[in-house]
């Protein structure tokens, strides 16, 4: 995961001197650095002045009301957040500051853990939103895109597999990248001026397979009309990659092993092997020691295989490469359809985040492209999502909260899935809107004593 705004940048904004010096004192010890203003025309001056990653402005001050500050920001500095301090909660005030653009909403009293609990969620949001820019991404090798751990040692595995001339094994997920991964084998190679040739063996029929790896003999069957080089002859100097492997019958893994042993092949019909001098990349979404176990999968081969193995992480463990690559096909496919680059709500890159994505980067870019093309607005936002997305469950659930914050939380998911409509979420949760309403209300902000 990529690692939070370092020495975040936070603007306190309030008119009475001790709570400035008290909110100052602990972000300060806290590890932020602080600005102050006691009054909205000085909190712009400050704006415009530094870096400011965090507003944090209360409500009611003489002039202007902190409220017409946090428009002035979503108005004109779209890369900060803001957390609305007030004294005089109600429900209508937090509509309306959230409505505003403030992202946290902060009732006084309040206890120094839960200051720091909102200033962390504010920035949390900002980083997402920075991370899914990919502003800040190194470039990495044919198309591939991360900054997770896995993916850091993955990266770190293709470089030493491309100054070596063994046999890589690729596994991981089926949609995970593995073909990405072997390009960038290949082309960081001492070998990528030659061609790379890759071979999906589980779509090409078991009857053709060898004639497509090999080649064959002018005459060698019916319709066999002229000899023709098959995909090792095409690799010749350069790399095979053996996409999906596991897929290959027992007899094919026979002849694939005396390729991988004597470095030779022999054409259909032929009487004499060839000597190739080819690299051979193979990847597999299957374990490979289960299926030997079950005689599916010859042992020898796989040891001639496993020389060096690179894992593919499964989507759902790489964190905020999820918005790292949900922007990049945004930009892509906005570009191909010669319209803006939409952005994702804050929301919905949390229900990115949390999706459990069966079908891993594959899965995702076909959702993004699909949410290009359908989304008329210039913002992509939880009601924009599929349904599978909207009502999946969270991967990691605190097992340890109340029933009702669970119900709460579950309740404010539904609203945001159905834009905000009670009538729908009502129906949706099989209550009434009396129910509804009146669950809405206890999970709502207290007032002050």
């Amino acid at each position: 995961m990529a690692a939070a705004v370092p020495r975040a940048s936070i603007l306190v904004v309030d008119d009475v001197p001790n709570t400035v010096e008290v909110l100052q004192r602990n972000l300060a010890a806290a590890g932020y650095t602080v600005f102050t203003a006691s009054g909205v025309t000085e909190a712009i001056e400050v704006i415009n002045a530094s870096p400011i990653d965090l507003v944090i402005t209360d409500w009611k001050m003489p002039k202007i009301a902190g409220i017409d500050l946090v428009r002035h920001i979503r108005a004109n500095h779209r890369d900060m957040e803001v957390v609305m301090v007030t004294g005089y909660p109600t429900i209508e005030g937090a509509v309306e500051a959230v409505k505003a653009g403030a992202e946290e909403y902060l009732p006084k009293p309040f206890t120094d853990e839960e200051l720091l609990a909102v200033v962390s969620r504010a920035l949390e949001k900002l980083r997402m939103r920075r991370d899914a820019t990919g502003a800040d991404a190194p470039a990495r090798p044919c198309g591939l895109i991360g900054n997770s751990p896995p993916m850091l040692e993955v990266f770190r595995a293709i470089q030493k597999a491309a100054a070596s001339s063994a046999t890589i094994l690729i596994s991981g997920e089926s949609g995970t990248g593995k073909e990405l991964v072997a390009r960038a084998i290949h082309y960081s190679s001492p070998r990528s001026a030659a061609t790379f040739v890759p071979v999906n063996c589980g779509g090409i029929p078991e009857g053709l397979l060898e004639s497509e790896l090999f080649g064959y003999m002018k005459g060698a069957f019916t319709g066999a009309t002229e000899s023709r080089a098959g995909f090792f002859q095409t690799a010749d100097g350069g790399t095979i990659f053996l996409d999906e492997i596991s897929e290959t019958s027992l007899a094919m893994q026979v002849k694939l092993l005396r390729v991988l042993q004597d470095r030779e092949v022999r054409m259909v019909g032929a009487t004499r092997g060839r000597q190739v001098d080819v690299r051979v990349l193979a990847s597999t979404n299957k374990s490979l020691p289960d299926l030997v176990k079950k005689g599916l999968f010859r042992e020898d081969l796989y040891f001639r295989l496993n020389v060096i193995t690179i894992q593919m992480p499964p989507l759902r463990d790489r964190g905020d490469d999820i918005l790292l690559l949900a922007h990049h096909f945004a930009r892509k496919y906005a570009s191909d359809a010669g319209r803006p680059v939409p952005r994702f709500s804050d929301e919905a890159m949390r229900v990115l985040k949390d999706y459990s994505w069966p079908g891993n980067v594959r899965e995702l870019e076909n959702l993004v492209h699909r949410l290009v093309v359908m989304t008329d607005d210039d913002c992509i936002d939880v009601p924009d999502l599929p349904a599978p997305l909207r009502f999946s469950v969270p991967r990691d659930q605190d097992l340890t909260r109340p029933l009702a914050v669970v119900e709460a939380e579950y309740i404010r998911n539904v609203l945001a899935s159905v834009g905000g409509n009670r009538t729908k979420a009502a129906e949706i949760l099989q209550i009434d809107r009396k129910t509804l309403r009146e669950k809405l209300k206890r999970g709502a902000p207290q007032p002050a004593a």
